[in-house]
């Protein structure tokens, strides 16, 4: 008989959707149970998913489970208390994020709420996933410093406890990603560049700026695409460099269609980052796998997945020395380009869903199988 999973996603974002679809469309041989809550409205989402589901969704979350999945954002551990045929099902909470490691930012409200979540809900889970060693890593190390502000009554290791179940598990790639056609050849007119992130202020677009302004004094012979989803407080900077760069600039905006958007990736030579706020990176790895050369700041997720030739020097505290850093690597990549010698972009097929989808089955299996052996 197959296993009964319950999947929850409570802020069910761009990502966090990619993610579960790809869960229950290559592990058709679990029975799955999908629940979602909407992306926005945060403060209230991550802490009342609990009671949108507990008491809006009792009938069907009073069935007969072999296992949760969970994303960071489900507040499990109130909810497997309104819920009590919940109590003693495996869990696995799944990180594509911590709360710990957010940049400041006036338009986040100063709040320990968010962070208890993710501490209570890894407290609650049998078994913990991130989606990057420094997704693991960012995780322990905040609930160490978290704890040690706590005044009394904090039970020794915490961080120990939670490292013992924690596991890194990447979010996987399709695979037709890595069945598309193989990439042109690097003779078109330009050196072309992609910068494919939302457009918010943790992906610090004031760096890319000053990048561009810093390498257009040595060379205009480039072209970049500025493509990502954008919402209504987007950055002003995004207008001063469509305004300053208008002759550089070829798509700019967000490509609502899927086909157009991976042709944009194959077109391109090159792939930027200069992001403050990086769990993983989808977006950089799906165009490398595209075929595009990553350029990414010493930082964050990217280490994890790209040696240091693709990393540029990263200064968090120094906007202008680090977008003097990414000019000279662009230069860089542009005179290879135009010698003919750019390097091949790195091999991401451990990303595909072909081969980590046994990781994820045993993930699941042994999670159920632990914590369902008979006692001795």
């Amino acid at each position: 008989m197959r296993k009964k999973i319950l999947l929850l996603s409570a802020y069910d974002a761009a990502s966090h959707r990619r993610w579960r679809e790809g869960v229950v469309a290559d592990l058709p041989q679990f029975d799955w149970t999908v629940l979602t809550l909407p992306p926005r409205y945060f403060r209230w989402r991550i802490r009342g998913n609990a009671v949108s589901w507990g008491l809006g969704e009792k009938t069907l979350l009073n069935k007969k489970y072999d296992l949760i999945l969970a994303t960071s954002m489900v507040d499990l551990a109130p909810l497997r208390g309104l819920v009590p045929a919940l109590a003693q099902t495996p869990s696995i909470v799944y990180f594509h994020e911590n709360q710990f490691e957010y940049p400041a930012s006036n338009s986040r409200h100063s709040s320990i709420d968010p962070q208890m979540v993710n501490l209570y809900s890894a407290l609650a889970a049998d078994t913990l996933l991130f989606n990057s060693c420094y997704n693991r890593d960012t995780f322990l190390q905040g609930v160490d410093r978290l704890l040690a502000d706590m005044p009394d009554h904090v039970p020794d290791n915490i961080p120990g406890l939670l490292e013992e179940k924690s596991t890194v598990l990447s979010v996987p790639l399709e695979d037709s990603l890595f069945q598309q056609p193989a990439p042109p050849s690097a003779t078109q007119e330009h050196f072309t560049m992609v910068w494919n992130h939302r457009w918010e202020y943790d992906k610090a677009p004031g760096r890319l700026f000053k990048a561009l302004q810093q390498l257009r004094n040595h060379t205009n012979d480039f072209r970049i695409h500025i493509v990502g989803e954008s919402f209504r407080g987007k950055p002003k900077v995004f207008q001063q460099i469509r305004d300053e760069f208008s002759e550089q600039i070829g798509r700019f905006g967000y490509l609502e269609n899927k086909a157009d958007y991976l042709n944009l990736l194959r077109s391109s030579h090159v792939v930027l980052s200069t992001s403050m706020h990086e769990f993983q990176g989808l977006a950089v790895l799906e165009a490398v796998v595209s075929g595009c050369v990553p350029a990414v700041p010493d930082r964050l997720s990217y280490p994890d997945f790209f040696s240091e030739q693709f990393r540029y020097p990263s200064y968090p505290d120094d906007e202008d020395l680090e977008a003097a850093a990414l000019a000279a690597r662009l230069l860089e990549l542009q005179a290879q380009y135009t010698a003919g010698t750019l390097p091949e972009p790195p091999d991401l097929n451990h990303l595909a869903w072909s081969h980590l989808k046994q990781a994820y089955e045993l993930a699941i299996t042994s999670t159920i199988a632990r914590l369902t052996q008979p006692a001795k």
